[in-house]
């Protein structure tokens, strides 16, 4: 007979059928115009979820007062994870999100080394989408949700989160991997290649497709940078958003340098400068693609991430890669 598990799965998927089907016919798609969302005030005490770094002494500039509204708190308590990979998401993508627990993204894909993957959102003004989220973390516990309002101007937001959920609730994890859904990693070259389980843990290691450029003035940019938010005409370097790795002891630091920090809604850039104020410089590594690329196996055995993969391409380029790990190139 099925599972519970499958059967709950199978539930949750004609659910989020249903409900996509009603969006789609019945509501017109929310959007958000705003930079940065406010946290909301509220009379009742603050939720034990809610952590204050106590060593910080100055005000923060920016407190991230938004309380977990998910949460997995015990994720890392009886695990030290090698690796933790952080997932950037969007509430209708749940189609990506079980492409990446079925491929590259299952936790039992190495044996012997310890991965956990955490998918982060932020609340949809849609109250129907967050019903199907929680539905969804009550299956597969592995997610997080923070009480801000999801949309692209707030990545940096969801970003900052999943650096407090790892310096709160998996201290002890030795890497950290931040990326988006629609993300194909190869996990053989960013776990034997890159961060080498059998090597001493690096410290203040940050690493990916590192960019130096500056501010885009032109407002049809999707990445426009108005003056009074950055005035400079360079960016301090910074790793592509789409995929990079650090060493856990620089989340709590990064979320910590954040509370003293300006927000800009542009996510890596905004890393970047904190990194910048910590004083680490983030190492180039070619293996980070932060761009389409056609599949080959040769070719797709080289690098570490490829952006742009659809969930159907993501389980056609695993099975293709898994099969074939018998074959030179």
């Amino acid at each position: 007979m099925p599972s519970k598990v499958s059967c709950l799965y199978l539930l949750t998927v004609v659910c989020w059928a249903s409900a996509l089907w009603y969006l789609s016919i019945s509501r017109p798609t929310s959007s958000y115009v705003g930079h940065m969302s406010v946290p909301i005030r509220k009379t009742v005490k603050p939720q034990k979820n809610i952590t204050t770094f106590t060593n910080i002494r100055t005000r923060p500039l920016n407190p991230h007062a938004f309380e977990f509204l998910i949460n997995e708190p015990k994720k890392c308590e009886s695990v030290a994870p090698f690796l933790v990979i952080l997932i950037s998401t969007t509430h209708k993508e749940f189609d990506a999100r079980q492409a990446i627990r079925e491929t590259w993204g299952d936790e039992s894909t190495f044996a012997d080394i310890q991965i956990l993957t955490i998918f982060l959102l932020g609340r949809n003004t849609d109250s129907v989408l967050n019903q199907m989220v929680e539905q969804e973390s009550q299956i597969f516990h592995d997610i997080v949700v923070e009480n801000f309002i999801d949309s692209y101007h707030n990545l940096t937001l969801k970003t900052m989160m999943g650096m407090r959920w790892v310096a709160t609730f998996c201290p002890n994890a030795q890497y950290v991997m931040k990326t988006d859904s629609d993300i194909f990693i190869n996990m053989d070259n960013l776990i034997h290649k890159l961060l080498k389980p059998t090597t001493k843990p690096k410290r203040r290691y940050f690493t990916g497709y590192v960019i130096n450029g500056g501010p885009i003035r032109d407002m049809r940019s999707k990445w426009y940078m108005p003056r009074d938010m950055y005035p400079d005409s360079r960016y301090p370097p910074f790793c592509s958003g789409t995929g990079y790795v650090f060493s856990a002891d620089v989340a709590e630091l990064i979320y910590k340098t954040s509370l003293h920090t300006r927000l800009l809604h542009l996510e890596d850039v905004y890393v970047g400068m904190c990194l910048r104020k910590l004083g680490i410089h983030p190492y180039q590594n070619s293996g980070f693609n932060h761009w389409k690329m056609a599949y080959s196996l040769c070719r797709y055995r080289r690098v570490i991430t490829v952006h742009q993969i659809s969930p159907e391409e993501m389980h056609r380029i695993w099975n293709d890669m898994s099969s074939k790990k018998h074959l030179r190139c």
